[in-house]
Formats: C-alpha cells, sequence, structure tokens
C-alpha cells in the first residue's frame, strides 16, 4: 500500500560550513559530535523519497534522526547524507479509532497534547521533548507499561521509505515479517515517516515526585522495591537519585546537594484509585522523614510526560543502562554505598524503573522486542558541564555497571541504551537471526546500516 507524495519541493543539502548543516545536524544530547558528509531536513514524505535516491546516486550512506535524544549511541558518519526528518503535518487523533498518526519528527509532549482532550493518552515515554517514532521503534517504556505493555506493541502501521526510495505502509496483514522486525529489531530498513498508533483511555491519573534528603536513601529504596514487588500493574513508578542544578522558584534543600525521590504515574480504574494506592507507600515514608517537596496529585494524562522534570533545553549529557533481576537487601545495601561514594558526584541522575507487569509478557502479535526482563531499569546519566568531566562520568558509570553485575539481567531495554561500546542484548539469537536476514532482503546494500543497533 502506497501513500500519497504530497509536496515536490526539493530539499536543501548542506555541508559542513553551509546554511541548513546546523540545523540538521543539531541533537538534544550536546555531548555527541555529529559530522556527516552532508546532511537535508526533511519536511515531506516527497523529500525523503528525495534524498534517499540522491545519496544512492552520490554512492553515500544515509542515517537518519529527529531530535537526537539517543545519539550518544550513534556509529561515526562522515560517509553519510544524514536526513532530519521533520514532517510538516500535525499529530491527528481518531477519537471513533482511538488512534493517532504520528508523522516523524513528532515529540511525545505534541502527541500527548492531541490526544489529552479526547481523555486519551499514547504510551509515551518520561520526556515530552523526546521523538516519539524513535522510542517506538525502540520497544519504549512507558508510565502506562506496566498496564498495557512495551509501547510498540500500541503500533498500529507503519509508513517508511525504503533502500530503493518507495515509500510502503506496513501492518499486521501487509509486509508483516518487515511491521514485525520494525518494532524493537534495531532500525536499518528504512526511514520512517509516519506511525499510527492504539490510544488508551485515561480519564484521570495520579502522577508527581516525593522528595527526601540523601539520607533517606537506604529506608526509602527498601520500602519502595518491597511495595514494587506486589504493587499493582496500574502503577509505574521510579525511585531516583538526583542532583538538581539551583532553578527559580526551586527550594535550596533541593539544590544543595542529592535528594532521592518517588515518581511515576498510577492509572485510576474501575478497581484502583490511584493516589490511594500510592499514598500506601509513600505515607508511612512521609511520616518517617518529612518531604522536601511533595507533588504527588490527581490529574489529566498531559502532565504525566512532565513528571520526570527532564531539562527541557539541549545539554550535553552521558549515560549507561542495565536491566536488574531484582535487588534485595544485598543489593540496596551495595547500590546505596555506591552512591555515598564521593565519585558519584559526577552522576546527575541515577534511576531505578519498576519493570515487570504487563512489560514482561509477550504480545503474540507484537515485534522483535515485545516484552522485556527484569524487575528494574537502572539508568544513570552524567551532564558534562563545570568540573564534570566525561572521563569522571564514564569512570562512574563503570564503576556502578561493575557493583550492579552480580543482579544484572542478561538482556537490555534497548530504548535506554546509551552506550555504543557497552554490552547490550535486546533479544535472542534466534530473533537476531530473523531481523538479520530481513535487513538483508529490504536493505541489499547496507545503505541504513550505519543506524543498525
Amino acid at each position: 500500500m502506497t501513500s500519497p507524495l504530497t509536496n515536490s519541493t526539493p530539499p536543501i543539502v548542506a555541508h559542513a560550513g553551509e546554511a541548513g548543516y546546523d540545523a540538521a545536524t543539531a541533537s538534544y544530547n550536546l555531548r555527541s559530535t555529529i559530522a556527516p558528509a552532508a546532511a537535508a531536513v526533511a519536511t515531506t514524505t516527497t523529500q525523503v523519497q528525495d534524498l534517499v535516491a540522491l545519496a544512492r546516486d552520490r554512492g553515500l550512506k544515509i542515517r537518519v534522526h529527529s531530535t537526537g535524544h539517543g545519539f550518544n549511541s550513534v556509529r561515526p558518519m562522515g560517509d553519510a547524507l544524514l536526513i532530519r526528518t521533520k514532517m510538516a503535518a500535525p499529530v491527528s487523533v481518531s477519537l471513533s479509532e482511538k488512534t493517532a498518526v504520528v508523522p516523524a519528527g513528532a515529540t511525545w509532549g505534541e502527541v500527548t497534547a492531541a490526544a489529552a482532550p479526547f481523555g486519551l493518552a499514547p504510551l509515551h515515554g518520561s520526556s515530552p521533548t523526546v521523538g516519539a517514532i524513535g522510542y517506538l521503534l525502540q520497544g519504549g517504556i512507558s508510565f502506562y507499561g506496566r498496564k498495557y505493555g512495551v509501547a510498540a506493541n500500541s503500533i498500529r502501521s507503519i509508513t517508511l521509505v525504503l533502500a530503493n526510495a518507495a515509500l510502503v505502509t506496513v501492518d499486521a496483514e501487509s509486509s508483516s515479517e518487515l511491521f514485525w522486525a520494525l518494532r524493537g529489531g534495531g532500525g536499518g530498513f528504512g526511514i520512517v515517516t509516519s506511525v499510527t498508533i492504539a490510544l488508551v483511555e485515561v480519564p484521570s491519573v495520579a502522577t508527581g515526585s516525593t522528595f527526601w534528603p540523601a539520607s533517606s536513601a537506604v529506608a526509602v529504596l527498601e520500602a519502595w522495591e518491597k511495595w514494587s514487588r506486589t504493587a499493582s500493574d496500574s502503577a509505574s513508578t521510579a525511585f531516583r537519585m538526583m542532583r538538581i542544578p539551583p532553578q527559580p522558584g526551586l527550594p535550596s534543600a533541593l539544590t544543595d546537594g542529592p535528594v532521592i525521590c518517588i515518581d511515576g504515574a498510577v492509572l485510576d480504574d474501575d478497581e484502583t484509585n490511584g493516589l490511594v494506592l500510592i499514598n500506601e507507600l509513600l505515607d508511612p515514608l512521609r511520616t518517617d522523614a518529612a518531604p522536601l517537596l511533595d507533588t504527588w496529585h490527581t490529574g489529566s494524562p498531559s502532565e504525566v510526560s512532565t513528571t520526570h522534570a527532564d531539562p527541557a533545553e539541549p545539554v550535553p549529557f552521558f549515560g549507561d543502562h542495565v536491566s536488574l533481576t531484582g535487588l534485595g537487601a544485598d543489593g540496596i545495601r551495595a547500590l546505596t554505598t555506591a552512591l555515598a561514594e564521593p565519585s558519584a558526584a559526577s552522576l546527575a541522575i541515577v534511576e531505578l524503573r519498576q519493570l515487570g507487569g504487563a512489560l514482561a509478557v509477550a504480545d503474540p502479535s507484537g515485534g522483535a522486542v515485545n516484552a522485556v526482563s527484569g524487575e528494574f531499569g537502572f539508568f544513570a546519566v552524567g551532564i558534562i558541564a563545570g568540573p564534570v568531566t566525561e572521563k569522571d562520568v564514564a569512570a562512574e558509570l563503570d564503576r556502578l555497571r561493575a557493583v550492579l553485575a552480580p543482579w544484572t539481567s542478561e538482556y537490555t531495554v534497548p530504548s535506554f541504551v546509551e552506550r555504543l561500546g557497552a554490552p547490550q542484548k535486546s533479544f535472542d539469537e534466534a530473533t537476531a537471526s530473523r531481523v538479520r536476514d530481513l535487513r538483508r532482503r529490504f536493505d541489499p546494500d547496507g545503505v541504513f546500516g550505519g543506524d543498525v543497533a
């Protein structure tokens, strides 16, 4: 099934130093050095097709990005044309179908804003500035994930430009093998220009953050870890240690040193009142130690994507991720002891994301990554600024990876991966072999090979 071509305006291809190059290579992660042979911004599917044909004619490989959040884990691209996809079309929502058509380049903030007036929400990420499609194609772990599963399984169809510049739309009935591989297979199949996703009903949800001094880390982590073992699938939460820079309106108690917090979302439904459920965890902790800041409340789905309070503006950062099979008393002791070391000051955020529930259940109609293993997703990131160097951050990430080795799962969550050279595995060898065979079929010359994860 092909889609109509909407615009014949030729795209502008720029080289380093020329107008348009910086806009095409801009990244949310300022640490990344993006230096392709040439670069262009594509705002229509026709322009994407033109750029693919042009790259083939010039003997260039093709690389793709939209917001650049994941550019820590990309390979050099000196032999490539980088295409930044920023489709001009808006996000469109069908209330009758409970779906949204998401154009390439749209952020989760844009998608949630389009769906929220209808009481609907996508299985979005924890930052409103992240590109929706890149997240979805890597599986995607939402704050609704324990209830509804891996976000990639919400995709109903995908429109993309193949290596021969053909525009196709694939779904469970049409090109089902390619549809399977695109959902978590690691890229390298083409340039996605839009996806259609299923939305879920979220009339209201409990969301927010509760902060304490870092001295409460052991007590809070013990309570949260115990609670998480039997928590309702309606709850998707995170334990975080944070170093928050001074900002207008924030109390100094939050910015004078490391703090810890519990944040996330708990869905209201026929069986669960989200605020009641989260308060079962938080109220005893609030009694034991007064929070520095407490924002949990019943709100709308549009508020959930800002709960994590990720920086709105681009920053230079470097991170790492592993999945954990569990922690227990020994794991909690090992992690909190490690975080109390002076070297941990090089990290801005250390997070444990609650997994399990529907995230652990494979969908028979899902893609290459249709479930994730482990009880917690560990993620740590350092912002490279002031006295903190990239060497400092890398050394600390290596140290924490070693500390957590006894509790580390064999597999990682693709959308959390930040380090190209770090051990990572998203699926078993049988799945990997199937993905490779399909990639060779749809991109026999390896035109998109540089973007394979």
